[in-house]
C-alpha cells in the first residue's frame, strides 16, 4: 500500500520537539519503511525591528503535525504512545488520510517559502501610523491599503491641507 498523509494533534508550541522525539522512536523500532517524513508546517517570515530585518519561522498550523506512513497498526500505536500526542484527526476514533490536493497545495507552500521569505505587515486598514523615514518624515496618517506581496503600505495624509495617498514601504511607518 502507497504512504498518505494523516494529521496528527500535539501539544502547541511543542511540534518541533514531538517531531524529533518521534522520528527517533521510527529509527528505533525499525518502522523507516512503514513512517516516512513527518513536517511541522510552517514559513519564513520576515520582519523590521528596530531598523533590522529579523527572519524567522512561523508554523501554519500550530498544534499538529503532518505524518507520510502507511495505515499500519503498529505504527499508530508507537505514535499514540509518544508524549505530546493527542490523536490522529478522523472520524470515530479512525485516523482519516489527507487528500492529496491538500498536501500538495501544504508542500508546494513549504517549497515555496523556503526560497523567499513572506513579508510580515502589522498594519490594517485604517490603523493611524506615523511615518518613521523618507520625504514624509513624521507625518501621520491613516492606513488606506496594505500589499503584502510587494511589502507596500498606502497611506492618507495631509499635506498643505490636502488629502494625499503615498505608497510607502511597510518598514518606513510604525503605529501610533
Amino acid at each position: 500500500m502507497a504512504k498518505q498523509w494523516y494529521v496528527v494533534r500535539v501539544q502547541a508550541g511543542r511540534e518541533d520537539t514531538i517531531r524529533e522525539n518521534l522520528e527517533k522512536k521510527v529509527k528505533i523500532r525499525g518502522l523507516d519503511g512503514v513512517v516516512g517524513r513527518i513536517i511541522v508546517p510552517s514559513e519564513r517570515v520576515s520582519e523590521v525591528r528596530g531598523g533590522k530585518t529579523k527572519v524567522s519561522q512561523r508554523k501554519i498550523y500550530p498544534g499538529y503535525l503532518l505524518i507520510e506512513m502507511d495505515p499500519h497498526d503498529e505504527a499508530w500505536f508507537m505514535i499514540r504512545e509518544t508524549p505530546g500526542i493527542g490523536d490522529f484527526i478522523g472520524a470515530h476514533g479512525k485516523p482519516t488520510p489527507m487528500a492529496d490536493d491538500e498536501i500538495n497545495k501544504i508542500l508546494s507552500e513549504m517549497d515555496r517559502q523556503a526560497e523567499k521569505p513572506k513579508v510580515k505587515i502589522g498594519f490594517k486598514k485604517g490603523d493611524n501610523v506615523k511615518i518613521k523615514e523618507g520625504p514624509f518624515e513624521n507625518f501621520t496618517g491613516a492606513v488606506e491599503e496594505v500589499v503584502p506581496t510587494k511589502g507596500l503600505v498606502k497611506v492618507m495624509i495631509t499635506i498643505f491641507g490636502r488629502a494625499t495617498s503615498v505608497e510607502l514601504e511597510y518598514w518606513q511607518v510604525e503605529p501610533m
